[in-house]
């Protein structure tokens, strides 16, 4: 086998001398070249053929191994951001995860159906001194729902969409969750139920904890929190607890949960328990919850009224603002699978057109009554949900209305059960009624959220200045969050058929 040529081989020799004379004299010459420190064309050509399959196969594990720890690395982009309305005000201080009465007086007057005070806002105390509203008095297809659909957006892949497609955010979710935890911290530790005056500042006049612990759970139901939650949702031990001492205080016999003594407070506290219960039922399909559910619901059909609605007690003439509540628990048991006679819904049409004005545009509290914005946001949210398409006239009149009082913090136009109803309306309208909804609904909403100390989280009752202190901190916090889990807590009305499938 030849050598490997030697690196001493000497240097060419040196150019000739530079010609002197005329131009183009001259002789041309190559500049010297040195020889290549390895020739590995002759080294290979000489090697063994064992020695070059060794080098081939080590070139080949050698990039192998490169693209194995390559592809196995994970470069995780972490951001950390903060939200404001303005520059320099920031309104989240926590790291975000979006994957998360006084007993009636003595001598009050005796009350009969025909002299009942007027009681728009629920669980708030009356002002007894008011006249009765006798004084100043005032059919549709039924809207067919998939089981379980509208429940879909508190699931956390859907819930993330539809924040990012309908003007949610992390300053919205960010007053949600510091809400939830408000309410977290109220949970009674005895009983695990909650309670509408209190420990917390601005309570209730009135106590009704069934009441109370239903709009809680209402609240982190919405924001997709079950009793059957996660080991790892801060939440699911909350909402377990208060299912398991709720349903201790249904009647087994005629299913309603009223036990208080607010004369008011019957078809309010019922409602809102159903409305709860039949949702959880939806959300999970957890069979112990069927019975209760249905006994619920059973409680509201037996009791309507002839008239179609529902007011403060058995047999009285309807009112609007009760009767809103129970169309929800109603609606919400017909998405949970839980069957409701078509007739209910019929009566509860006629009853809405007993108390609306403009053709259906407005409504009253009573029939005979004023038109009024908090009864027409809730009217129309029953006409929404008993059938009425997105494009029929008069609900599209009915939102223009709405369009002239949207959330504002002027005095005298806080209303936060109106804002509650018309945030609903214009979420299922979509379109450019809830584009300026939202808008001015969120610029209020969370900035007026609490920001620290022992109420951090909650609202405080002015954002319901239009009822005073009624229901208390709880009830106005409640319906806070409930606003701010608009985007997702239930999916809009006329895009359901889209995820109902086949």
């Amino acid at each position: 086998m030849s050598s490997i040529p030697s690196s001493t081989t000497p240097l060419a020799a040196s150019a000739a001398p530079t010609q002197q004379g005329s131009p183009g004299q001259g002789a041309e010459h190559e500049e010297p070249q040195a020889p290549p420190l390895l020739d590995l064309s002759e080294w290979l050509r000489d090697s063994p053929a064992w020695l070059m399959s060794a080098a081939l196969h080590m070139l080949v594990l050698l990039i192998f191994g490169l693209w194995l720890v390559a592809s196995s690395r994970e470069d995780a982009l972490n951001l950390d951001a903060a939200f404001s309305e303005e520059v320099g005000e920031q309104l989240i201080e926590d790291n975000l995860d979006l994957s998360t009465s006084p007993e009636l007086a003595e001598d009050f007057q005796t009350l009969t159906p025909d002299t009942l005070p007027e009681v728009e806002t629920p669980l708030a105390t009356p002002d007894l001194a008011i006249e009765s509203p006798v004084a100043d008095q005032m059919t549709t297809d039924i809207a067919s729902q998939t089981v379980g659909v509208a429940l879909t957006g508190r699931e956390p892949g859907m819930k993330r969409a539809l924040l990012a497609a309908f003007g949610g955010d992390a300053t919205t979710q960010n007053a949600v969750l510091e809400g939830l935890r408000w309410l977290q911290r109220q949970q009674r530790t005895v009983d695990k139920l909650w309670s509408l005056r209190g420990p917390y500042r601005d309570g209730a006049g009135t106590e009704n904890i069934e009441a109370a612990t239903a709009m809680a759970l209402l609240a982190f139901q919405g924001d997709g929190h079950t009793h059957v939650g996660p080991a790892d949702d801060p939440f699911t031990k909350n909402v377990a607890d208060g299912w398991k001492a709720l349903l201790k205080r249904q009647d087994r016999q005629t299913g309603s949960f009223f036990r208080g003594d607010g004369f008011n407070h019957r078809f309010y506290t019922h409602a809102q328990c159903t409305i709860a219960l039949c949702e959880l039922y939806g959300m999970t399909q957890d069979q112990e919850l069927a019975g209760p559910a249905q006994r619920a619901v059973n409680y509201l059909i037996e009791t309507q009224s002839p008239g179609g609605g529902w007011r403060y007690d058995v047999g009285d003439t309807g009112d609007l603002s009760v009767t809103g509540w129970c169309v929800m628990a109603l609606k919400s048991a017909e998405i949970a699978g839980i069957s409701v006679p078509p007739e209910t819904f019929a009566r509860i049409s006629k009853f809405l057109d007993s108390v609306e004005y403009d053709g259906g545009a407005q409504y009253a509290y009573q029939q005979n009554g004023t038109p009024r914005i908090s009864m027409t946001a809730e009217g129309l949210l029953c006409r929404q949900y008993l059938g009425w398409s997105k494009d029929d006239e008069r609900l599209q009149r009915g939102a223009d209305v709405l369009m002239k009082s949207l959330p504002t913090w002027n005095t005298g136009h806080r209303n936060a059960y109106y804002w509650y109803y018309g945030a609903q309306v214009c979420h299922h309208l979509e379109g450019a009624h809830w584009q300026r909804w939202n808008y001015a609904m969120k610029k209020v909403v969370p900035a007026h959220q609490e920001k620290a100390g022992r109420e951090k989280g909650s609202w405080d009752v002015v954002i319901d200045q239009v009822h005073g202190p009624g229901g208390g901190r709880l009830y106005t916090t409640c319906l806070s969050i409930y606003m701010m889990e608009v985007y997702y807590r239930h999916l809009p009305l006329y895009r359901q058929h889209l995820l109902a499938g086949p």
